[in-house]
């Protein structure tokens, strides 16, 4: 269990206010100066010695990826995009930070930009966080007032200026390529890699997207060393990160605690156990709507780390962990997400335009029981046509929830099915 002393998020509950006085006591914007001064070769390799993997949900090491972005600035400028569209269901961790968090998260922009040569940093903002953008511009200007950011911020002779962008509540812009085409005023559709953002990003600009916990965690990492955070967690798998625990569990919330802690101790220390009792649980999707669910024989001891989870073919993701007690119609259950993914495919790719509509159709009669038990081989089959020929990961999306159904629960779709044919007959 995460001690407090290695918490980096102390104010994510709110207890007290985000305003820069508060800020300033919890230990952000401390000597801020001096680890710009440390230089931009630093920073990079502190990131990656820290091993800090991505927090959005695909895992990539975060300071390899700042590495990408060019040393020099020559005829183009450089940008930093953060992703605050978290329009993932089952996930509430960005919003937090946001709302309670936003001087520890406008500092890690900050240094995030530095270190990648980049004078702007755009924040785009998921449509339906109206609270969350009022408090994140009201740290923001409190932030220039001060002399944080802007002119010689933090008076290191570093000029840098950071944009709040809203956007309309499109998923899809949570794709990287995606919201950047929506920060440029054009359809939220992703693009073709290569080219990759590093090379041609906004506005056709060197450009690194990250995910808003993966910035955040920044200033901690620098201020107490990669050392500190990379002897958190498991190897390859290191450092804090923030879980949303919620569904069939007694007190739902969002905790901050080790990567690698088990499934069984999260939810029993922090979320109140699973309702009903441990012995209740029918199944968990640990890491966002999108990832494969996992039966409850799979979660006794399950490490909540990316390759653990890759191992049992499914995902961390963001670790949004949805848990399911035997009281669910898991069938129903995932009928539902596959119209969410139907709801909001762009379109822009025949795979995932007609398939996430067919999976649904499909899903729909499973659930119903107005399906043939042959279907769900066939249905199976279709997924692994939209799996992997798409421009984005929204046709896989849409795809795992499907498979991790068929692959641990087929019996409970081949029973509704025949109970169905014998009640008609």
């Amino acid at each position: 269990m995460l001690k407090i002393e290695d918490k980096i998020f102390t104010n994510i509950y709110g207890n007290n206010s985000p305003n820069l006085e508060s800020a300033i006591r919890r230990g952000n914007w401390d000597n801020t100066k001096t680890l710009i001064h440390k230089g931009r070769d630093w920073i990079i390799e502190e990131m990656k010695a820290s091993g800090l993997r991505g927090r959005g949900g695909a895992g990539f090491p975060t300071g390899l990826k700042w590495s990408f972005m060019p040393k020099e600035v020559k005829d183009r400028p450089h940008y930093l995009v953060v992703n605050a569209d978290e329009s993932e269901p089952g996930t509430c961790k960005d919003r937090e930070i946001l709302r309670n968090e936003p001087h520890q998260f406008i500092e890690g922009c900050l240094l995030a930009s530095y270190a990648m040569n980049a004078h702007a940093c755009y924040v785009y903002v998921r449509g339906e966080y109206v609270k969350e953008r009022y408090s994140l511009q009201n740290a923001i200007n409190e932030a220039y007032n001060t002399g944080l950011v802007g002119k010689n911020a933090c008076q290191s002779g570093w000029d840098f200026d950071i944009y709040v962008h809203h956007g309309a509540g499109a998923y899809i812009c949570g794709e990287e390529t995606a919201l950047l085409e929506s920060l440029e005023g054009k359809k939220g559709m992703p693009r073709l890699k290569p080219p990759f953002p590093a090379n041609c990003g906004l506005y056709g600009c060197p450009t690194t997207v990250n995910n808003v916990e993966s910035i955040a965690v920044a200033p901690e990492i620098l201020r107490r060393g990669a050392g500190w955070f990379s002897s958190l967690g498991k190897p390859n798998n290191t450092g804090t990160k923030l879980f949303c625990i919620s569904g069939h569990v007694n007190t739902p919330c969002n905790v901050e605690e080790e990567m690698g802690i088990t499934l069984r101790e999260l939810l029993e220390k922090h979320a109140g156990g699973v309702r009903g009792g441990w012995d209740n649980l029918l199944a968990v999707i640990p890491g966002g709507s999108s990832v494969p669910c996992l039966p409850s024989d799979q979660c006794q001891n399950l490490s909540m780390d990316f390759d653990t989870l890759k191992e049992l073919q499914s995902g961390l993701g963001t670790a949004a962990v949805i848990v399911m007690d035997k009281s669910t119609d898991i069938v129903r259950a995932i009928a539902r997400l596959s119209y969410f993914y139907k709801h909001e495919s762009c379109g822009q790719c025949t795979p995932c335009r007609e398939g996430t509509g067919w999976m649904w159709r499909v899903m729909d009669r499973l659930a119903k029981g107005n399906a043939s038990v042959d279907e769900i081989d066939t249905l199976l089959q279709v997924t692994k046509q939209v799996e992997g020929h798409t421009i984005c990961a929204l046709g896989d999306a849409a795809a795992w929830p499907i498979q991790g159904l068929i692959r641990h629960f087929r019996h409970e779709i081949e029973d509704r099915l025949v109970q169905r044919v014998f009640d008609v007959n």
